[in-house]
C-alpha cells in the first residue's frame, strides 16, 4: 500500500499548515470551495506494461463521464519512471508557479505527485495518489512536483492540448513551500 492522499492548507506567508488531512471527503469539500475538483475513483488493476489503450480502457466509464460533463475532447496517458533519462529536467520544468489556459485534469492510475495551488491568500498542497482525480481550473496559479524519483501513471484530459502550455507567473512562492519527498522508495 502506497502513501495516503493528503491536503495541507497554508496561509500564503506561513509554513505551518492551517489544515492537514488525509480524509478524501474533507479534501474534496475544502477544494470544491475553491472551484477545484477532487475525486476518488475505484482502483482497477492494470498490467505493469499496459499501454495507453489498456489504461484508458480500464477507466473508460469515468473518462467518458468527465468528457461528457466538461467537454474535454482529447485524452492521453503519461507514465514516468525513476529511470526516465529526462526526469530531472521534467521535474524542474513545473516546480515554479504557472497557469494554463485550460483546466489541468489528472487521474493517477498509479504512483503519486504533489500539486500545490495558490488560491487567493492560501496555498493548498494536494498529494495525489493512485485513485485520485484532480482538476485545477484554467488560470489557477499552481506548481507540480513529481519528486526526485518519479513513479506515476496518469490519465490527462484536455479541451485542446495546446491550451496546456505553462504560463509562468514569475512569483518565487513555490520555493517557500515543501517539495514532494515521497516516503515510498
Amino acid at each position: 500500500m502506497g502513501t495516503m492522499s493528503r491536503l495541507r492548507i497554508y496561509a500564503e506567508s506561513g509554513t505551518t499548515p492551517l489544515l492537514d488531512t488525509s480524509d478524501p471527503i474533507t479534501m474534496a469539500e475544502e477544494l470544491a470551495m475553491r472551484g477545484v475538483r477532487f475525486e476518488r475513483w475505484p482502483s482497477r488493476a492494470i498490467a505493469a506494461d499496459a499501454d495507453q489503450d489498456a489504461v484508458l480502457a480500464a477507466f473508460a466509464p469515468e473518462v467518458a463521464r468527465l468528457k461528457a460533463e466538461q467537454g474535454y475532447g482529447s485524452v492521453d496517458v503519461i507514465r514516468m519512471q525513476p529511470d526516465h533519462p529526462e526526469k530531472d529536467a521534467l521535474r524542474t520544468k513545473f516546480l515554479s508557479e504557472h497557469r494554463h489556459a485550460e483546466d489541468e485534469v489528472r487521474f493517477f492510475v498509479e504512483g503519486e505527485g504533489l500539486f500545490t495551488l495558490h488560491l487567493k491568500d492560501r496555498v493548498y498542497a494536494v498529494l495525489c495518489n493512485a485513485g485520485d482525480l484532480i482538476s485545477v481550473p484554467a488560470g489557477t496559479p499552481h506548481w507540480f512536483d513529481m519528486g526526485p524519483s518519479p513513479r506515476f501513471t496518469a490519465i490527462r484530459l484536455f479541451t485542446n492540448p495546446d491550451g496546456w502550455i505553462a504560463q509562468f507567473t514569475g512569483d518565487a512562492i513555490a520555493d517557500r513551500f515543501p517539495r514532494h519527498e515521497p516516503v515510498s522508495a
